[in-house]
């Protein structure tokens, strides 16, 4: 198999994008998503989170939410909002966010090459979550929801996608967050060649996010197969984009108490670790290994000591870092996934929230980290190892609904 292919995208029909367009379906809540679908018959949050149009106390999980899903998309599909593509093809996908622009390429991919860690993975996944994206899959026949990968910056890739994205988009939509976002469809077959054998001689492809979607794809695949089908479902639906163009923002940290000690005692069992001085404003990071502290309407820089900096691609991280030297020996948080003293606080929401979060009384203290990189994303990823909880907060993020793959 090549680990990538060109497919017939279930898409908006012309002029019907920007109602479909939705946000994905794991950043809103029930209650959000129930409030952005208001007077939108069209909006994608009716496939996405179907339990919208079901009564508020409805377990999301519940098969009455995936037999939804399954009637609104098959009433889109049927009423024309949603039209397949007659041939395969390729698309660019357009991400622009302020002066920040990143393109990358729709296809499906390979489960095959998922399986084998050629499509390289760095998170652990939750079976919960994944069992909820295989019920959708199946309800649907279809994956309405990629998966972000990235390939490692290739001229020739860059340009045969960027080629693509050339002309009037097919769909050109500006989200409620001023994202916007463009499609370009490739139906050439000696371009879609030229681009299946770009890729197929990549060594390797990254999971950026999407690892419950991917992996529930796998299970899909691994079910249908036994059963004898060979059929559209042994790839994913992903869009791929050149490592150095996407943008991952800080994922910060504030804990709700001290873990019994003062201001001057946590400042005091820090310095063994950290050089720590006062900072006048609030206290982004600027390079790797410097840190900010919110504690007590005040700012601090702290800033790792070098020896304590090992090659290990994954205890080098400042998230581990964090966790090694602070979060675990001082404040006593072991567990980043269930430990309820800690929570987490995407970068897109600024600094201002950390000192929000602090200041009301909510949370004791509050870590700003400088942004995992891309280069280390991919070192950990290809260690074979995982990154811990809440390393990366990608952005922007791909809207659901604007190309969808239908299995058959």
């Amino acid at each position: 198999m090549t680990l990538i292919l060109p497919f017939r995208g279930l898409r908006p029909a012309p002029g019907k994008a920007g109602e479909i367009a939705a946000p994905p379906y794991d950043v809103l809540s029930s209650a959000e998503a129930r409030g952005r679908a208001s007077g939108k018959p069209n909006s994608f949050l009716h496939i996405s989170k179907p339990e919208i149009d079901l009564p508020e106390d409805t377990d999301i999980y519940s098969p009455a939410v995936y037999a939804k899903a399954a009637e609104n998309l098959a009433r889109m599909i049927g009423d024309g909002t949603l039209t397949r593509d007659l041939t395969d093809s390729y698309y660019a996908y357009r991400l622009t966010m302020g002066s920040h622009t990143q393109t990358g390429l729709v296809a499906v991919a390979s489960v095959a090459d998922y399986d084998s860690n050629r499509i390289r993975k760095h998170e652990f996944t939750r079976p919960d979550k994944e069992d909820d994206r295989v019920r959708q899959i199946e309800a649907l026949n279809a994956q309405t929801g990629p998966v972000l990968l990235a390939y490692p910056a290739s001229s020739t890739a860059d340009l045969l996608v960027g080629s693509i994205a050339e002309g009037p988009p097919e769909a050109d939509v500006t989200a409620d967050d001023g994202i916007r976002h463009q499609i370009w469809a490739l139906r050439d077959p000696e371009q879609i060649e030229a681009i299946t054998r770009t890729f197929d001689a990549m060594e390797a492809l990254y999971i950026a996010d999407g690892h419950h979607r991917s992996a529930a794809a796998s299970r899909v695949s691994s079910a249908r197969r036994q059963e004898g089908c060979q059929l559209s479902s042994d790839y994913f639906l992903a869009v791929i984009f050149p490592h150095h163009q996407m943008k991952i923002m800080d994922y910060n940290r504030v804990v709700k108490d001290l873990n019994g000690l003062s201001k001057d005692a946590l400042l005091a069992q820090l310095e063994a670790a950290f050089t720590i001085e006062t900072s006048a404003k609030s206290m982004q990071p600027t390079r790797v290994g410097e840190f900010g502290m919110y504690l007590d309407k005040q700012w601090y820089r702290l800033c790792i000591k070098p020896e304590l900096v090992t090659a290990d691609p994954v205890a080098s991280l400042d998230v581990s870092l964090l966790s090694e030297h602070a979060l675990g020996p001082i404040l006593g948080i072991a567990d980043l996934r269930r430990d309820k003293r800690i929570d987490f606080v995407g970068g897109i929401r600024g600094l201002a929230e950390l000192e929000k979060r602090v200041d009301s009384g909510e949370m004791a203290v509050a870590f700003a980290l400088y942004p995992t990189g891309m280069s280390q994303l991919m070192a950990v990823a290809d260690s074979n190892n995982v990154m811990p909880p809440k390393s990366t907060w990608f952005e922007p993020k791909l809207a659901d609904g604007l190309v969808s793959h239908v299995l058959d």
